[in-house]
């Protein structure tokens, strides 16, 4: 099955997305990963859809992506002896460190390494945003503050901290315990959320091997202060701009949102953008017109992939918003204004032989009108590399590994195949011609672009540009 489009689909499971029936029809509706939620949900949960997921792969017969999501280090307030308190604009309230239950004037915060951070001056965030306060003083034992607006409190709602630097690890117990479970099944990405410094995903990476790659989640502003090393030390990003626009100004996270794109198309690294996408298609079987072009402008700008959280998960209408993120994608790529767009966006390559031979690739496939762009990889590292050029041709991925291919089921443009290892530059242009026709990207007489490392089967190594014309077969 291949897609007609090249940006990507991530298709949350949840409640509403749990039985083999409807995660086929999502894959066929066009879903290309699916995210597996661990702030939701127990082992056992995971485990049946990972199995269902795997089933349909089979059933398909196209490598599909899964993408185990780890909740991270969510900051929450403790509980209310009422449940629920009223605040005042101007009131003081307090936050300390005493685990009795709260009231309209104090409430227990767990997480003692805020006392250690958190200064007079600086703002706290509760429950998404909707209360804000003004921390007035901070003595290691309460932090006191003045609420800056009028709003309700219930147990348990969660803290964002934008201006400072949370000294907290990226990996909580219960993600560590989520990672080996999540890595045991076979999953194919882990998405680190809250990461702050590149020594987050280094810690990550300790742990994780190559047994999956790493998507870091931005929705910290911290995160921006070192956007180029995390970006550099990630497999792929995301823009997770729930927390992120609670934490920024909403008039700034359009901008940061194509900054931390421009950055990872710098290094060629596949960016998602998330939240909201469709939020209206958790309750209605149609989309507003901004989310139509939230989603439109994503695509516009170049991304790998787009996703939808509850939408899908515990919506009303996972398959029709699926659909729609389908169509949409498709009508923007038809639109002459959007290859127009990635050209005027396209960076230079980076001065290595990869970069040199892609960037080649990316002309030649453009001058000879190639209906393909074959490129054989173990690693994936070519077919990255490829996708960072944004050809025209659609990438004809090749592989020997199912793992390589599943996880380039992210990546913009990028069309998997498994098949036996080459041996020889001949018994690669005969299986890309073939592999061409096969799956559907040419017919006898077209010419096709290769690319590929020599070595064969040397991860990094991408050195060969080789053009060809299809045969009959």
């Amino acid at each position: 099955m291949r897609r007609q489009r090249k940006a990507k689909i991530v298709a949350t499971l949840g409640p509403a997305s749990a039985d083999q029936k409807t995660i086929q029809a999502l894959f066929e509706a066009g879903a290309d990963v699916f995210r597996f939620n661990f702030s939701h949900g127990s082992h056992a949960d995971h485990q049946e859809r990972y199995d269902i997921v795997r089933a349909v792969e089979k059933t398909v017969g196209r490598p599909i992506a899964i993408l185990a999501d780890l909740q991270g280090p969510k900051l929450r307030i403790g509980t209310f002896a009422d449940g629920k308190i009223a605040l005042q604009a101007g009131q003081e309230f307090t936050l300390d460190r005493d685990n009795t239950p709260g009231n309209n004037q104090r409430v227990y915060l767990p997480h003692p390494e805020l006392f250690e951070v958190i200064a007079g001056g600086q703002s706290l965030l509760l429950d998404d945003g909707k209360v804000r306060l003004e921390v007035l003083a901070c003595d290691g034992q309460s932090i006191h503050t003045r609420v800056a607006n009028s709003g309700s409190l219930s147990d348990r709602k969660g803290v964002n901290v934008p201006d400072a630097v949370l000294p907290i690890p990226a990996l909580t117990e219960k993600d560590k315990r989520d990672l080996k479970f999540a890595l045991e099944l076979g999953v194919d990405w882990i998405a680190l959320s809250f990461v702050q410094r590149p020594e987050d995903v280094l810690e990550a990476r300790a742990l994780i091997g190559d047994r999956a790659s790493i998507l870091s989640k931005l929705e910290k502003p911290a995160a921006l202060e070192q956007l180029d090393a995390i970006v550099q030390v990630s497999d792929a990003i995301m823009v997770a701009r729930g927390d992120l626009g609670v934490e920024l100004p909403p008039e700034r996270v359009p901008g940061v949102q194509k900054r931390i794109m421009r950055v990872c198309r710098q290094h060629g690294k596949p960016i998602v953008i998330a939240t909201q996408m469709l939020e209206s298609m958790i309750t209605s079987p149609v989309p507003t017109r901004a989310e139509t072009s939230d989603v439109a402008s994503a695509i516009y700008d170049g991304a790998d992939a787009v996703m939808l959280s509850a939408e899908s998960a515990s919506g009303a209408y996972p398959l029709p918003a699926v659909a729609m993120m389908d169509r949409i994608i498709t009508e923007v790529e038809r639109d002459p204004l959007y290859q127009n767009m990635l050209d005027a966006q396209h960076e230079s390559p980076l001065p290595n032989r990869s970069d040199a031979i892609c960037s080649a690739l990316r002309d030649v496939t453009r001058i000879i009108g190639a209906k393909a762009t074959v490129t054989y990889t173990s690693s994936g590292h070519t077919s990255l590399r490829a996708a960072r050029e944004r050809p025209m041709a659609p990438i004809l991925s090749i592989t020997p590994k199912l793992s390589t291919a599943r996880r380039l089921a992210l990546v913009w443009g990028v069309h998997s195949t498994i098949s036996d290892q080459i041996h020889n530059e001949s018994e690669m242009v005969t299986a890309a011609c073939q592999t061409a026709v096969k799956e559907g990207f040419a017919k006898a007489g077209d010419q096709i672009a290769i690319t590929a490392g020599m070595p064969f089967g040397q991860s990094g190594s991408t050195n060969l540009l080789r053009l060809a014309e299809v045969w009959p077969q």
